[in-house]
């Protein structure tokens, strides 16, 4: 997450108007004659086939789009604001998962993901003051799907319930050569959503000034979605549940 992106994504808010799953493998006194560890590794993959990671096209079809969200505006980013996996670090590597969802990367190692970005849109007397005031602090929510193989999933979830814990006190993310600090990461409670759910208020410090960001994270199976959300007066109040709500109801 850089500071250019950041101001990026203050742009469109202007411009539009704007760890693991445990798997339980039966064992007994009765082996049928295998060793045991043969009959553990029947058993674990018995209860859990193995799971393929979706296609990047699979996620376009699933990704919350314009008609879904009647008072936002979607937009598919572009291609020069988009960062991958790999791109984005953290000077404490059990940050890093926190440094990615913040910055709009699917965590860890998806087989593939996409985004959009949602703009709130403020009702009120087009070409007024208050209108125009409205749009350029207008809530802007960035949304990345990501889907894994495996565990993979489950497994990046888990690394982002560790990574709110122990970066809680702050830390630095790194994108492009560019350093940017969280100063703090702070829970937040009362929102349910796919599988499992977490949601946090992150502060940055951008140019000495505080900018806070709402950051959510739900698992629905092998599918991760994050939203971080922000606005160009640099405070965000509330988490975004209406495009939370929108995208878990794609995912069911």
């Amino acid at each position: 997450m850089r500071a250019t992106s950041f101001r990026r994504t203050a742009a469109v808010a202007a411009t539009a108007g704007s760890l693991a799953l445990l798997l339980t493998a039966c064992s007994g006194d009765a082996n049928d004659g295998k060793p045991k560890g043969e009959n553990d590794a029947s058993a674990s993959a018995a209860a859990k086939p193995d799971v393929k990671a979706l296609s990047a096209g699979e996620l376009e079809k699933l990704i919350v789009e314009q008609a879904d969200l009647k008072d936002h505006q979607v937009q598919k980013p572009k291609a020069a604001e988009i960062l991958h996996s790999g791109d984005v670090g953290a000077d404490k590597p059990a940050c890093e998962p926190l440094a990615e969802a913040v910055s709009h990367v699917a965590p860890g190692d998806p087989g593939a993901s996409v985004q959009r970005k949602a703009v709130e849109v403020k009702k009120g007397k087009a070409g007024s003051a208050d209108d125009i005031m409205g749009a350029l602090g207008a809530p802007v929510t960035d949304v990345t799907l990501g889907s894994y193989g495996g565990q993979g999933a489950e497994k990046a979830f888990a690394s982002l319930k560790t990574a709110g814990t122990e970066c809680a006190g702050g830390f630095t993310v790194m994108a492009s050569g560019t350093k940017t600090k969280v100063g703090k990461v702070a829970p937040e409670s009362g929102l349910t959503a796919g599988d499992e759910a977490l949601a946090w208020t992150v502060t940055v410090d951008m140019e000495g000034q505080p900018f806070v960001t709402k950051l959510v994270v739900f698992r629905k199976g092998n599918t991760l979605a994050s939203f971080a959300s922000l606005s160009l007066s640099g405070e965000v109040k509330a988490l975004p549940k209406a495009v939370v709500d929108a995208q878990a109801a794609k995912l069911r």
